[in-house]
């Protein structure tokens, strides 16, 4: 029987962290034996956001790849492709939005949310307003059964699937109805409690070398209520043992939570430790991400075959596109 087909992406807005790889990456690499699976780096999209700013856009996208390769996903099992490359998605991005009714998108809370947190920005412009429905033409275009996404993204995916059914009341069964696939993502948080962001300042990068992540370490925020050596400690409400039930072993993490309550074991102690876990856990990563910046010409390879791959795909979508809007 064959695979089920599953697209999602990421846009280029710096190389990747702890943060990514908790919310995406590891759900991706542990879907990639048992489905089909296409992987974009969504450019277009980065611009609905850094229209101004667009000259680090292809470092980025640079970064992103290497980092995926990095984690492990694998060209031979995935098609790993970058958007614009794929011009199609500009012309079912223009036919679905003929079609999209603008209060689908006024009400959008991703909408209203990002455009109340980037005040300091201009996002009165339509590609900001219509990006829902470039990524409804960046799914259905690959005829996509699934979207992996966590909790907060599954009004993105209902909203694809509401432009899909539109469609095809129009112009007849061209596109199956993606189901939102929910994954379970480990809640992860930067070195200052909040959410891990490149923008925060707070993120601990998957390409950061070991004597960096050592550095980072050592500034992350503990038990507020913990001021002195002496003073016994909350693990549960400290960001470092957070990490340490993400990266250290099950002894480590019993040792540890006890330790802490009865002031066996200082912050500083307790951040070493966690640090040479997380090092280790990332140096597999690492290794791989220095064999493929050694050979830049690998990596073309990979890209230019998928870019292929998705190219034919989208291809063909479009031959039927066209025929059912007969234009």
């Amino acid at each position: 029987m064959a695979k089920k087909r599953i697209l999602s992406g990421m846009r280029p807005t710096g190389p990747l962290h702890l943060g990514n790889l908790h919310g995406a990456l590891a759900n991706w690499k542990s879907m990639q034996d048992d489905y089909e699976c296409f992987f974009f780096i969504a450019d277009w999209h980065a611009l609905t956001t850094d229209y101004d700013a667009t000259m680090p856009i292809q470092g980025y996208i640079l970064d992103v790849f290497l980092d995926w390769l990095s984690v492990g996903l694998s060209p031979d099992k995935c098609t790993l492709f970058i958007q614009s490359h794929i011009k199609e998605h500009a012309e079912l991005f223009l036919l679905l939005s003929m079609i999209t009714p603008l209060p689908w998108l006024e009400r959008n809370p991703t909408y209203k949310e990002q455009i109340a947190q980037l005040k300091n920005r201009d996002l009165s412009n339509f590609g900001f307003l219509g990006y829902p429905v470039l990524q409804a033409a960046d799914i259905i275009m690959y005829k996509a059964n699934g979207v992996p996404v966590g909790i907060d993204q599954a009004p993105h995916v209902e909203l694809t699937r509401e432009i899909a059914r539109r469609f095809n009341h129009f112009y007849g069964d061209i596109f199956p109805v993606p189901e939102t696939i929910l994954t379970e993502t480990s809640k992860i948080l930067g070195l200052d409690r909040r959410k891990m962001s490149k923008s925060y300042n707070n993120a601990i990068f998957l390409s950061d070398a070991a004597d960096e992540i050592r550095r980072k370490v050592s500034e992350m925020i503990t038990d507020p209520q913990r001021a002195r050596r002496t003073d016994p400690g909350d693990p549960a409400v400290c960001n470092v043992f957070s990490f340490h039930q993400l990266y250290s072993n099950q002894e480590t993490i019993h040792r540890v939570d006890r330790q802490c309550r009865e002031a066996k074991i200082g912050c500083v102690e307790c951040k070493q430790m966690m640090a040479e876990n997380l090092v280790g856990v990332l140096e597999p990563i690492r290794e791989r991400r220095s064999y493929y910046e050694a050979h830049p010409d690998t990596v073309r390879a990979i890209i230019e075959d998928g870019d292929q791959k998705a190219q034919a795909v989208a291809r063909k979508t479009m031959e039927e596109v066209r025929a059912a809007v007969r234009i």
